[in-house]
This record gives structure tokens, sequence and C-alpha cells, in this order.
């Protein structure tokens, strides 16, 4: 169920259908399922499978894509400067495959203008990659990471809040915590200039889910308890 008060945002996917919250342009289908075997709060969560094939990308120069993800609807997409708390649940079963295969499991993105733009990597992204759980940022063609760990957290569910100001200027910041820890405490540029084609004035939009490159296993992971508010 979604329910709106302000400026808050909340999804504790406790109805039979997805929230109105999300685009479905982002994954299949089947790939989605409310149920209630896993869940953080309540009485369910969604459940996610991404198998080959879907929703396939093909770029140049890169390894074909497939994704299965909760993209925020256009409406809910947040300009430059607009303090905002993030938070949810993952749950990742424990025979979650450990691959080097690029996963992403979050990401913020600077929406891309009507040409090229010259990087379209995730700002901020949460990433699962040879049993490392990692924090990233790019606001260049450099990839930062700023928090990595080995810490197991297949079988469990973990919790995650982000706080982010999208600038390109030193008043961006980012703040995370893991399980109520705080992991990152970053000051400075948080969004792409205005050289990088992208659309400007700046919009930002949240994904959760399974982005990865093209791979055989399926996937699956499960997420509970979607929060946003102004800071």
């Amino acid at each position: 169920m979604k329910t709106k008060k302000g400026k808050k945002i909340y999804d504790g996917f406790e109805e039979k259908e997805l929230s109105n919250i999300w685009s479905r342009r982002r994954f299949e289908k089947r790939a989605i399922e409310i149920q209630s075997k896993k869940f953080r709060k309540g009485k369910s969560a969604v459940k996610i499978i991404l198998r080959t094939g879907d929703k396939k990308e093909k770029c140049v120069g890169c390894k074909t894509s497939e994704r299965d993800e909760l993209l925020e609807k256009d409406y809910l997409w947040i300009t430059q400067n607009q303090p905002y708390s993030y938070s949810f649940s993952l749950f990742l079963p424990k025979n979650f495959p450990i691959v080097p295969t690029r996963l992403v499991l979050a990401q913020w993105k600077q929406r891309e203008g009507k040409n090229k733009v010259k990087v379209n990597n995730p700002l901020i992204a949460l990433r699962f990659e040879k049993k490392k759980l990692r924090v990233t940022l790019q606001t260049t063609k450099e990839k930062e990471i700023l928090f990595a760990t080995k810490e197991e957290i297949r079988g469990r569910w973990t919790d995650f809040k982000f706080h982010i100001n999208f600038t390109g200027s030193k008043n961006g910041f980012l703040k995370v915590w893991i399980n109520k820890k705080r992991v990152v405490e970053y000051y400075g540029k948080t969004a792409y200039p205005k050289s990088y084609n992208h659309l400007w004035p700046p919009k930002f939009l949240f994904k959760m889910g399974l982005y990865r490159d093209r791979m055989k296993k399926p996937m699956t992971a499960y997420f509970d308890e979607y929060k946003k508010e102004k800071l």
C-alpha cells in the first residue's frame, strides 16, 4: 500500500498488486510478485526474480545488460538541492549466486537529455559483486567506491538508509546507514555537470531491483519497507 503525506512516500508492499508509485517500464510482469513468505514488516514484501533476457539492453562497446527493477514514476523524480531520505530493506536468499557479474541492487540516476550523454552510469549505486557489497558515487567518468564490505548479507534482512542532496556544487552530500550503522559520510558534488549533456535543470530518479550484465543463472531478491521523505 502506498501512503503519501506531504513529501513522504511509503510502500510496505501490503496490497495484492504493486503500488502505483512504481513505473512498469523496467521489469517483466512475470518477475514481480507480492508474497507473504518473506517480509521485513507487516505481512508481505515484493519478490523479484530476474531471468536471462529480461528487459535486455544492448549497447555499443559494453556488455548486454538485463534488469527487473522498480522505477519511481516520473512525478516523484526530484530536482537538485532537494535533500531527501530514502530507506528500504533487502533480503537475498542464502543460495543467491556469487558471481563476478556486475549487479546493481539500487541506484539513483540523473535524467538524460535529448543529446547523447557523455556518461550515463548511476550517480549513486548499491552494488553486490563477488560477495562484496559496495556503495559507489560517480559524477565524472571515474567511479568512486565510498564503502565496501565482504560481510555476509545473504539469508537475512538488511536495512538501508540514504540521505542525499543532489547538486553539482560542494553543497551536495551522501550519508548512508546499514542496519542503523553509518558507513558513508560524504560532502561534495553528487551530480553530473551540465557539460555532460544531461537534462538541465537536472532531475534525479530512483530504482531498486536487479540489474546486471547478461548471464544464465536466475537471481531472486526481496524488497520491503520503502520510504522516501524530504529532509
